[in-house]
């Protein structure tokens, strides 16, 4: 059941800017006339559009903490649901890889992992979705995979190769090889023999891999690449449909995405930071260039509020820019046209927020409340 109700005396972040003007929620939408249902003060506080995370992984401790800690998928979403509620997030896509690492990276957590998924939505407020990182080394997987695609409802796939391909090549052990292997039930000699032979799969890869996204494109599925370096790289993504560069490592590679009129996916740990851990390109200074669409939570949920008040306190944007990095930018990136902004006939997602502490009081996705805390609860019990 939607709500009917009338925000007043708080500042509206519209798409030009703050008013005061009241804003109404009402069908799980946001309402042209100020006077749906009951009133509520805000006075003191910011209304904000709901955060649009276009990819973030931290959920994987609410759904796998530990081997065998949890059974139910749905439970684990359910919590995974309350923290994203609780940072302001009305959209999440929930990264989940398909890869030769195993344990909770492996083929066969990602089928129970996506079918839970697809069960548990229509229980949740959160508009959770799945976002598939496909490995591409792992070509006996191809012929299968557009139908399990379908078959998990996901709409969203991100192709990555996390293969240590300079020290495979050079017959070198990679780092942590016991613990990888140990994830994926292996004998540390058996798992390095696996991941040889996917290394070796590089050349049949290059040809059968345009096939598989190909294919993918025809069935409307939206495709991102992950980690790009140079401008050859996005060239060559982006001539197989690839429309998305997430977290590019480099100017030359962000700048190749703008320049060939693709979306670009920075991520707000990076701009928290003030630098990427691995010593990547500044998302800061990708932003300053005009070279961001939108930024993700990536491993951490808290990041994404954090980040576009940091942007907003640097004047590297105004509010209605630096907030529309983490709403208006993803909602667009993902193609929801009908969030990401305050205006009238949008989805009713949207973020109660003190602008002294930068803290959420709530949190409200399609016209029902995900989160409510401290002093927006007493006002709206009152």
């Amino acid at each position: 059941m939607t709500l009917e109700l009338t925000f007043e005396g708080a500042q509206v972040l519209r798409p030009d800017g703050f008013d005061h003007a009241p804003i109404a929620v009402a069908d799980g939408l946001v309402q042209g006339a100020a006077s749906a249902g009951r009133r509520i003060d805000l006075s003191g506080y910011w209304v904000l559009p709901g955060i649009v995370d276009v990819h973030g992984d931290s959920f994987e401790r609410h759904v796998a903490p530990r081997r065998g800690a949890m059974k139910d998928i749905a439970d684990g979403l359910v919590a995974a649901e309350a923290e994203l509620a609780a940072q302001g997030v009305t959209t999440a896509t929930l990264a989940q890889f398909m890869s030769w690492e195993g344990g909770i990276r492996g083929p066969d957590f990602a089928e129970k992992f996506f079918s839970g998924l697809r069960d548990a939505r229509p229980n949740l407020v959160t508009d959770l979705r799945g976002q598939l990182r496909f490995e591409t080394h792992m070509i006996d997987a191809y012929a299968t995979l557009p139908d399990k695609i379908a078959e998990w409802q996901v709409e969203y796939v991100v192709f990555n190769d996390h293969l240590p391909h300079a020290r495979l090549a050079a017959g070198r052990k990679p780092p942590g090889l016991n613990g990888k292997a140990l994830g994926a039930r292996m004998s540390p000699e058996k798992y390095l023999e696996y991941m040889m032979s996917l290394h070796n799969n590089g050349p049949e890869v290059q040809d059968k891999l345009p096939g598989l996204m190909q294919t993918l494109q025809e069935r409307g599925i939206l495709m991102g690449s992950h980690d790009d370096a140079t401008q050859a790289e996005r060239d060559w993504w982006h001539g197989c449909g690839v429309r998305i560069a997430e977290f590019p490592e480099t100017v030359e590679a962000a700048q190749a995405a703008r320049d060939i009129g693709d979306h670009i996916i920075l991520g707000c740990p990076n701009v928290v930071r003030g630098g990427s851990h691995k010593g990547n390109a500044s998302a800061l200074d990708l932003i300053t260039m005009g070279l961001c669409d939108a930024l993700a939570s990536d491993y951490h949920y808290p990041s994404m509020r954090r980040a576009a008040m940091l942007v907003a306190d640097a004047g590297l944007k105004d509010m209605a820019g630096a907030w529309g990095l983490v709403s208006k930018g993803p909602a667009a990136v993902l193609g929801l046209s009908d969030r990401g902004v305050l205006t009238d006939g949008k989805r009713a997602d949207l973020v109660v927020m003190d602008p002294t502490t930068r803290r959420i009081g709530a949190t409200m996705s399609g016209g029902r409340f995900s989160y409510v805390s401290g002093e927006v609860a007493a006002r709206l019990v009152a």
